[in-house]
């Protein structure tokens, strides 16, 4: 892409269409801003939601290893309300690329480890039940942990998903990525079957639960001396759905009512947890708004000339427009 300005290049997807998601979830972060300022207890949030990603700053960027010219994302400042889509998005981003920025190193250290996902659902409850039941699945993973067939975990991811039934019940399930030693499939092999037992004890319920248990499959042989970049391939799928959004951004503004009851229900609990040699490999507790404007570029070798080019989100139009008084650039710094 030119570095040079034309009257055509009036928005950011006149630039690259790869950031077409920006427009995207920065719209969707209007809609459901739009559920929190019509509540008055939820105003806070429909305020800092509405300073959001307001203004992106790029800067132009040479890849070391392919030459290629770009616009990537150097500043931006984000609202960390839970449910705002643009945040969700750059979260899950920027924990995907932590998760395969320590990967090498887990090889290394465990070059015979196998990964297996892991789903683990609970019956639909009243939204206005979503809290106890949170309580209720958070307390049977405790209890999954202890058990001999969960034993020989050697570490784990597990989030909250809630999505919305068609009746207006909340479905909360985790999505889990166990990463397991060699064995597992011959000497520690559990039958799905037995699976659904042990959930359905854990859980202390009378029906039998579904469960979803699958390996990641991974080449047994890898090519050439990067073993790590064939599991990281093997395993994106995986990552990406353990690690996206713990609420669709479609099922927040289907029903207002259902939404604004979802964010009661759901004040100040965790959906996010690691364990065993996984645990902090996320780094939950880290999150600047360098983190997640940097979130999807985290890996990519390349220079900054310290210039910056600016696009305003415009709610109106749902697109981000240049924003000539607001470039920077080296000078000017």
């Amino acid at each position: 892409m030119s570095k040079n300005n034309n009257n055509k290049n009036l928005y950011l997807t006149d630039y690259n269409a790869n950031d077409k998601p920006w427009d995207e979830h920065r719209g969707q972060c209007d809609d459901v801003g739009g559920l929190y300022a019509a509540a008055a207890e939820f105003e806070r949030y429909a305020e800092r939601m509405s300073n959001c990603s307001g203004l992106l700053r790029f800067g132009w960027s040479n890849n070391l290893e392919t030459g290629e010219t770009r616009l990537r994302l150097r500043e931006a400042h984000f609202c960390r309300v839970r449910n705002c889509p643009v945040c969700q998005w750059r979260r899950s981003l920027m924990w995907q690329a932590r998760f395969f920025q320590s990967l090498p190193k887990i090889v290394e250290s465990y070059p015979s480890a196998l990964w297996v996902f892991l789903t683990l659902t609970v019956r639909n409850c009243e939204i206005s039940e979503l809290g106890l039941t949170l309580s209720a699945i958070n307390s049977a993973f405790q209890r999954l942990k202890v058990r001999k067939e969960f034993k020989p975990v050697l570490g784990w991811i597990r989030t909250v998903e809630v999505t919305r039934g068609k009746d207006g019940s909340a479905h909360p399930h985790f999505h889990t990525l166990l990463m397991v030693p060699s064995s597992w499939f011959k000497v520690n092999y559990v039958k799905h079957s037995r699976w659904v037992s042990i959930w359905q004890e854990c859980l202390r319920v009378a029906y039998e639960p579904n469960v979803d248990i699958r390996p990641v499959k991974t080449k047994t042989k890898v090519h050439g001396d990067k073993p790590c970049e064939s599991i990281a391939a093997a395993l994106q799928g995986a990552v990406a759905e353990t690690l996206k959004y713990s609420v669709k951004p479609s099922d927040m503004t289907v029903d207002s009512s259902w939404f604004l009851e979802l964010t009661r229900q759901t004040f100040k609990r965790r959906f996010v947890a690691t364990g065993g040699v996984l645990k902090n490999i996320l780094q939950l507790e880290e999150e600047s708004d360098a983190d997640l404007a940097l979130a999807d570029n985290a890996e990519v070798k390349e220079n900054d000339d310290g210039s910056r080019v600016a696009f305003a989100w415009e709610s109106t139009e749902r697109h981000y427009r240049r924003a000539s008084k607001q470039d920077k650039n080296p000078e000017s710094n």
